[in-house]
């Protein structure tokens, strides 16, 4: 007997933004995998938490840094489908997982770029790219992007660069799965309060009032406001929603 139930994939679910997204995909009836890097407490625990939501939640470990370990994660994603979810096949994947960089176009190194590279861009590219035969047809890739490749804010040009490609790939992956009937489309995050880049948005008085200053609904963001617009694009609710940018950034700067 096969699972009723949606399976969505969400890179770096353990914590911050991944983890409300596997809430919230949880909440839309989606059973979840998510994966991590390094803390495993922290995504046994949002694996506690999606149960307590009633849907059926699994952890695996990955580097997205790493695309060489993408072919052998792939096989454990596939074991994990059939043994732990009866199932064969993915029906959303989320590429959320990142890092933050935060340097001025001067003082950015090479391999600070590259590392960006190979987490921001590379692995969207390549880890989707080796994922394809796990997701069915009319299935939902999700692409985190950031308000930042419309707006310019000092110290994130590197950063920016990245997902500026990310929104670009978008509109390929879109066009060249359109035939399996798979949608693509991009979420782009204003500042949002959470542990990225240090906590800054959430710990940094000064920065917070600022950007609640430049922000047309008078706050900044929290976690909450990005996993629902991804729930909602990884749903039949955006059945056809395909190859949009949609930032969820509260108006700042406009």
């Amino acid at each position: 007997m096969s699972n009723s139930s949606k399976i969505a994939l969400v890179t770096g679910g353990s914590r911050g933004l991944g983890k409300d997204m596997a809430h919230a995909l949880a909440k839309k009836g989606f059973d979840v995998i998510i994966t991590y890097q390094s803390r495993s407490a922290d995504a046994e625990n949002t694996i506690r938490e999606i149960a307590s939501l009633g849907k059926k939640g699994y952890a695996l470990q990955l580097d997205v840094a790493e695309s060489k370990g993408f072919l052998s994660f792939s096989e454990k994603l596939s074991t994990t489908l059939e043994t732990e979810f009866n199932s064969r096949k993915l029906d959303a994947l989320v590429n959320n997982a990142g890092v933050g960089y935060h340097q001025s176009f001067a003082e950015s190194t090479e391999e600070g770029f590259d590392a960006m590279v190979k987490i921001h861009l590379k692995a969207p590219f390549f880890l989707t790219q080796t994922l394809l035969p796990l997701l069915n047809d009319g299935s939902s890739i999700v692409n985190i992007s950031s308000g930042l490749t419309r707006f310019s804010f000092p110290g994130y040009a590197a950063y920016a660069t990245m997902k500026g490609g990310v929104e670009v790939l978008s509109g390929y992956q879109a066009k060249e799965l359109g035939e399996r009937k798979i949608r693509v489309n991009i979420v782009a995050p204003g500042a949002i309060e959470t542990d990225f880049g240090g906590g800054a948005v959430r710990d940094n008085q000064e920065l917070n009032a600022m950007i609640t200053s430049l922000t047309a609904l008078g706050r900044v963001g929290l976690p909450d406001d990005i996993g629902s617009v991804v729930a909602f694009l990884c749903s039949e609710d955006s059945k056809w929603v395909n190859a949009q940018r949609i930032e969820v950034s509260g108006g700042i700067f406009i």
